[in-house]
């Protein structure tokens, strides 16, 4: 017993695909759970450990507490013993908000406040005058947004077009809406009139505005001081006072700002506006008085908009005049940002512009100053987005955790992490059905000597490829200079696998996904953004079986097929057909609980007593693409469900949202829609994401045949596996910041390995097995 109580007891889980998994985790250790994409990784530590952890602690509080707590449901199994507090790290977006920053995130920015209230001269007063967040030390221009957003009247108007046609671009405004009819239906407003019949129209509905006067321009834009009158929608009359088009969109679109918008609205009013650097502050978003106040010639906006390794430096030179807290402060917390590798960030940097990986580390950095011991500090994927450079610093971050007496539990496929693990959990054998077993527990020499797939791929070492292609042309970038680019020249072969590589931050994703993109307009992009915007989309909608085999289960029973989709009439009543119940905590995070009513199914229980092959209708969407491919006859499903089935998703089932899915999964759902074109140009942003290192192969096959199929191929990556598979490689660099956005080699990976000296070269050679040779394996 004395053994148990020093390790995390799980009995009998079975949260999604686990098959009643037992298994102990050693406390104040380093464990890494791995196996191949699906196999129940996320299950066991998020589904289950991370989720029974924070049901028990908040059962801890009182009553009134807990009902302002998240809730959560009790996953399914049998006994959890010597759990601790868990603290979760993941890669959800950062978000904030415009008024969110990398300052604000960490807390550097209310210590630099205070710096500023103290020794800034002329001093503004306290240190909340520094804040833009604060009324009395935002911008009074721009809210302490930074910028501003001004109508574009040229995106705005067809001026080609009449009322009638739909001159006016904005989709609130859009023809039959009821903005629409303000401008296009309305008369002058006489005293007594009954009806608007009779009366002339302000505006002709059929004239193209190009044909308006200056004065009926100038009135429908900024008209103001009468009244209208218009039919509404039950044959009585509208009177409203007159609003012209630029006040009416300002007020109700503008004013709030963007974050107020929600969807479509939100997405209309970035189409018809400008957004522009706040004149007044010139988008350092304070008042006067705060960028007035200097320390050494510099204020706290100049603070904020240098990289963080040169504020280190600025700072270092400011603790030598004064003693105090203050500057040791923010010192110590800057420090911990640039040994995350992230020294190239600024404290101005709005957190929704960071990638997953940046703001997974942020997050991590702000729990390294915290005394905080015995916690379980949970992590998914930490070396995402990670060159092989920072994941050395990613280790380190990741052992002082440790060191402070915290268990630190890790979902991973990365072998340089899994190399530096105390404790290993494999999960498998394979994935969805195949998988949700533990099919290793033990030290890492232990996993390389054994026979499961994690371990034979994690003790080969992958060599150079043979023989690279010929490229048959090329695709020029010439001066690129967005961000940190300096000028780059740069040549893409074309008919050929590139991957370009680079340390996070050097210039990569704005070189490819910005400039390559912009000036090769035709190139497919392949990134892990969200696969469409439809919150209900489901492999099965995606692909475009799902009327099918609603069809199908209608014939069978005569039915009406609308009966057999949860978003119509087949639906759950409590949950409106999600089959999950989300309840926003407006200052937490959103919880979401299985539906009481449908138990999850989605439907309504007399709709699942129809049957189609011995399935109802929720059965067949639990159904994996592998599954539902040999369970339906019907040849066109198959043919859709075939490329699921080709890019390595055949584990997900029919119904699981898509939004749910990671950036490499929403990344091949995308592919699988483009994938048998052919002379094209297909872009990837790190496609293995979240892959296996068996799945990297399975990766690298896929975008050998999309090569031989005559097209292009480029590739943002940083893991080796794949830089050794390209034909040409473009390393940018050699640095982060100011410090990369330049070519720092061109040519093929045995070029790069012989003679390269870049950061990505040196680990290259590293990584190759003994000999270098191509092609070898340990």
């Amino acid at each position: 017993m004395g053994e148990d109580r020093q390790h995390i007891v799980v009995t009998g889980a079975r949260a999604n695909n686990l098959k009643g998994v037992s298994l102990r985790i050693p406390q104040s250790t380093l464990t890494v759970v791995t196996g191949v994409s699906g196999s129940g990784k996320s299950s066991v530590v998020f589904d289950t450990i991370a989720v029974e952890s924070q049901r028990q602690l908040n059962e801890v509080f009182p009553a009134f507490i807990r009902n302002r707590l998240p809730r959560y449901e009790r996953p399914e199994f049998e006994l959890i013993e010597n759990l601790t507090p868990a603290i979760i790290v993941d890669q959800k977006p950062v978000g904030g908000g415009s008024r969110s920053t990398v300052g604000t995130m960490t807390e550097v920015s209310p210590v630099l406040r205070v710096l500023f209230s103290r020794y800034g001269e002329p001093s503004a007063g306290p240190s909340n005058l520094y804040s833009f967040n604060d009324p009395q030390g935002m911008c009074p221009e721009c809210d302490g947004l930074g910028s501003t957003l001004q109508l574009d009247l040229d995106k705005l108007l067809d001026r080609e077009k009449s009322l009638n046609e739909g001159a006016i671009r904005h989709s609130n405004f859009a023809v039959g809406t009821n903005y629409w009819k303000r401008y296009a239906q309305i008369s002058r407003y006489e005293k007594g009139r009954a009806r608007a019949s009779g009366l002339p129209p302000v505006f002709d509905p059929d004239k193209p505005l190009a044909k308006y006067s200056q004065e009926e321009m100038d009135l429908l834009l900024y008209g103001e001081g009468f009244q209208t009158i218009r039919p509404d929608d039950f044959n009585n009359v509208a009177i409203n006072d007159y609003e012209g088009l630029v006040p009416r969109l300002t007020r109700r679109f503008l004013k709030p700002g963007l974050e107020a918008l929600k969807g479509k609205e939100r997405r209309a009013t970035e189409e018809v506006v400008t957004e522009k650097t706040c004149p007044a502050c010139g988008g350092a978003r304070l008042a006067p008085a705060a960028l007035e106040s200097r320390i050494d010639g510099r204020n706290i906006a100049d603070y904020s908009a240098m990289e963080i390794g040169d504020l280190v430096a600025e700072l270092e030179r400011v603790a030598e005049r004064w003693s105090g807290p203050v500057v040791p402060a923010a010192l110590a917390s800057l420090r911990r940002i640039r040994s995350v590798g992230l020294g190239y960030l600024t404290l101005d940097r709005p957190t929704r512009t960071l990638s997953g990986g940046e703001g997974q580390r942020l997050k991590t950095v702000r729990h390294l100053g915290s005394a905080l011991t015995g916690m379980t500090y949970i992590f998914d994927e930490p070396s995402v987005g990670l060159h092989p450079h920072d994941v050395d610093r990613l280790v380190r971050l990741l052992r002082d955790l440790r060191d402070k007496g915290n268990t630190v539990l890790i979902v991973e496929h990365n072998r340089e992490v899994i190399a530096v693990a105390d404790h290993v959990i494999d999960m498998g054998p394979g994935a969805g059905a195949q998988g949700g077993e533990v099919v290793f527990t033990g030290g890492v020499a232990e996993l390389a000597r054994s026979a499961t797939v994690t371990g034979r791929h994690f003790r080969a070492t992958p060599g150079l490829k043979p023989r690279t292609r010929t490229p048959t042309g090329s695709l020029p970038v010439r001066g690129a200079r967005l961000h940190n680019l300096r000028g780059v020249d740069v040549d893409f072969p074309t008919g050929v696998l590139t991957v370009v590589t680079g340390v996070a931050g050097s210039g990569k994703s704005t070189l490819v996904s910005k400039v390559f993109t912009a000036e090769h307009p035709r190139a497919i992009v392949l990134d892990q953004s969200a696969v469409g915007i439809n919150p209900r989309s489901t492999p099965a909608t995606y692909t475009g079986i799902w009327d099918t085999v609603r069809k199908q289960f209608a014939r069978a029973h005569g039915l009406d097929a609308s009966l057999f989709s949860f978003n119509a009439k087949g639906g759950c009543p409590e949950c409106r057909g999600r089959g999950t119940i989300t309840t926003d905590l407006a200052f937490m995070d959103p919880v979401t609980t299985v539906c009481e009513v449908c138990g999850g199914t989605r439907y309504r229980a007399d709709v699942l007593e129809h049957r189609l092959g011995g399935r109802n209708i929720a059965e067949v969407l639990d159904l994996t693409v592998e599954e539902a491919r040999g369970f339906f006859d019907d040849t066109g499903i198959a043919r859709r469900l075939e490329p699921l089935h080709e890019v390595g998703l055949g584990y997900l089932t029919l119904g699981r949202p898509l939004s749910m899915l990671s950036g490499g999964e929403r990344q091949r759902v995308k592919l699988a829609a483009r994938l048998h074109e052919h002379g094209t140009v297909y872009v990837f942003d790190e496609p293995t994401t979240g892959l296996h290192m068996a799945d990297v192969g399975n990766l690298l096959v896929l975008l050998d045949r999309l090569v031989d199929a005559d097209n292009t191929v480029i590739a943002i990556e940083h893991d080796l596996d794949v830089v050794k598979h390209a034909d040409h490689v473009i390393d940018i660099g050699p640095g982060a910041g100011e410090h990369g956005g330049r070519v720092v080699f061109t040519g093929t990976p045995a070029e790069m390995a012989a003679g390269a000296d870049t950061t990505t070269a040196r680990h290259l050679r590293e990584s190759l097995p003994e000999g270098g040779g191509a092609g070898s394996a340990g």
